[in-house]
């Protein structure tokens, strides 16, 4: 799959993960957000099965790779939902969104020091730019306002936790397939989850007899199409761009998930949004190196 194709697919997914936060919305509103979580985690797991079955990928592992899944799980499944779910009760929307902005920057900058990625102009602006595409998205809000919480803290562990996860997935680009660690990394992360779900939410189990039918469809369309399918394309795709450009794209999600509110919610969208949205896709045509590698191209049509 060449780069273009794959910046499109992305691009994609963020629309599709963008307007499965109001899914999720959907399906804690019925559900213990913890346990209902795992159990969406473990439907992807279930999804991705067979893929994994598939010419005996999971044999082919060793244990060296096992352990590092193992780590993915913990910290892009476990660490990073569980501080999700603490930060955002205890937190206002604005500060949660402008806070997971920032995992472009930390991700990037973590490549840096890990993975040896360099940080060219062209990145730093994308940064730049998408972080204030985010910042005017969230802060544009009625009754949006920044005010230091405790759950600020919570949602920056989220942060660092999921920046964590993606380090050690590009780390594995040429040992593990993608196939493989999203699903293993699933399957450990939604039994991990359970268990911490059965601690937190001892009514977690019962809360499931009084979803609807509706909660239940939307229930299986997020866990096997956005967190399955989607989580597929996200990890391959850090194997293949670098953990660095992938962040980059989350940076459209918010205002996918804005577009999905509205559609589904009837929430509305200000003029203001839609510029946040220009200067996140800036960012990422900047970001992702397109605009750089374009003036590569050109430079030996001019002569030296």
């Amino acid at each position: 799959m060449n780069s273009f194709l794959l910046y499109i697919l992305l691009f994609v997914l963020m629309i599709v993960w963008g307007f499965n936060v109001t899914a999720i919305k959907i399906i804690v509103s019925h559900f213990s957000p913890v346990t209902i979580t795992s159990l969406r985690i473990f439907l992807a797991f279930l999804t991705l099965s067979p893929l994994l079955f598939y010419r005996n990928k999971i044999q082919r592992l060793s244990f060296k790779n096992i352990l590092m899944i193992a780590c993915v799980a913990v910290f892009g499944v476990l660490g990073h939902h569980a501080f999700l779910s603490v930060g955002l009760k205890y937190t206002s929307a604005a500060n949660g969104g402008l806070i997971l902005g920032s995992v472009p920057i930390v991700t990037t900058v973590a490549a840096a020091l890990f993975l040896g990625d360099r940080l060219t102009v062209f990145r730093i602006l994308g940064l730049v730019f998408g972080f204030s595409g985010v910042a005017l998205i969230m802060l544009a809000k009625p009754g949006a306002a920044l005010q230091f919480s405790i759950g600020d803290i919570f949602i920056f562990l989220a942060v660092l936790t999921q920046a964590a996860s993606f380090i050690l997935i590009n780390k594995m680009a040429n040992s593990v397939g993608s196939q493989s660690l999203t699903g293993l990394s699933m399957l450990m992360g939604s039994v991990m989850l359970f268990v911490l779900s059965v601690t937190v939410e001892p009514e977690g189990l019962a809360s499931l007899k009084t979803g609807t039918l509706m909660a239940w469809l939307v229930f299986f369309a997020s866990g096997s199409i956005a967190t399955a399918m989607g989580h597929l394309l996200y990890n391959y795709a850090i194997q293949r761009i670098g953990a660095g450009q992938a962040a980059l794209f989350l940076n459209l999600s918010p205002f996918f998930s804005l577009v999905g509110a509205a559609v589904f919610l009837g929430e509305k969208i200000y003029s203001i949004q839609w510029i946040g949205f220009l200067l996140i896709v800036v960012g990422v045509v900047l970001g992702t190196g397109f605009l750089e590698h374009r003036a590569k191209i050109k430079k030996p049509e001019g002569g030296k």
